[in-house]
């Protein structure tokens, strides 16, 4: 007999009810499926077939923003049905922050799983759209799904090209009452580092007058992997999956404008991770 895992319609309704969801133990295999590169091959497939899967859907013209939260709700379910656990929590912040319109929420970045569990996340508090670095927008059959789900491509090697593009399209999404998303180390990394930290959302958020709303992840169940597969490294799913959602943040002049926004995301993210034993360098007080 098959384990019943959690549906996406179960996850959003005691998402939204509770700001909370964990993988019950009931919900998943008994037992975390042993590191090695069946399990990677495994549970990279699940996560990599989410771009084909949104650029099919494009294509017969059926890409919502639900059915895009479903779609990636796949790789959540594919961790637990391999025996992995997901803590999702402080989501009740996100409800609170997004009442008042929107927000830019701000990441650290782990894994390339982060760009695809949150968005069945985020998408539960209103519209959001994600900065992403233009190469992943621009892969073959993606592009047009990228542009209707709103990514927003940047090129991550020209930083004043990058905040002007992030200043025109944020403003126009924000205007428009979508939130976004921005992970400002801008690459991965398992040291969540404070010199690498980037200003750019306290910055759009001060000047769109909208708070910060820091989220703090750990995905480090997906290594970083080398070469053409970069993105999708070795899986170890006896790691747990969390993403945790912290209070918002002013980013008025009056409460400190960015600096003291940017200062305050960093603090909160690095606090998490510190609690769950994850490496943070840099000040304990930026």
């Amino acid at each position: 007999m098959g384990i019943r895992l959690t549906t996406f319609d179960e996850f959003r309704a005691i998402l939204r009810e509770t700001g909370r969801y964990a993988t019950l133990p009931d919900r998943r295999a008994p037992r975390p499926a042993r590191p090695g590169l069946l399990s990677t091959l495994r549970y990279n497939a699940a996560v990599f077939g989410v771009f084909p899967r949104c650029s099919v859907a494009e294509a017969r013209g059926k890409l919502t923003t639900d059915r895009w939260a479903r779609i990636c709700w796949s790789a959540v379910k594919k961790a637990e049905k391999m025996g992995g656990t997901c803590v999702f929590d402080g989501w009740e912040n996100a409800a609170a922050a997004v009442a008042s319109g929107p927000v830019v929420y701000v990441s650290n970045h782990m894994s390339t799983l982060e760009t695809v569990v949150l968005p069945p996340i985020l998408l539960a508090y209103g519209p959001f759209n994600v900065v992403v670095k233009a190469s992943l927008s621009h892969l073959p059959f993606l592009e047009n799904a990228a542009a209707h789900m709103g990514l927003i491509p940047i090129t991550r090697t020209n930083p004043r090209k990058d905040l002007a593009t992030l200043m025109e399209k944020g403003g126009e999404r924000i205007a428009a009452g979508s939130s976004m998303l921005i992970f400002p180390q801008g690459t991965r990394s398992e040291v969540f580092d404070w010199a690498r930290y980037s200003s750019i959302g306290a910055k759009i958020a001060e000047r769109h007058g909208v708070p910060l709303v820091p989220i703090a992840v750990q995905t480090d169940l997906e290594k970083k992997g080398t070469g053409l597969f970069k993105d999708f490294g070795r899986v170890d799913l006896s790691r747990p999956m969390r993403l945790r959602c912290g209070p918002p943040v002013s980013a008025a002049k009056a409460d400190g404008g960015a600096r003291a926004a940017h200062a305050k995301s960093f603090e909160w993210i690095a606090a998490q991770l510190r609690e769950w034993g994850l490496p943070v360098a840099g000040p304990e007080k930026p």
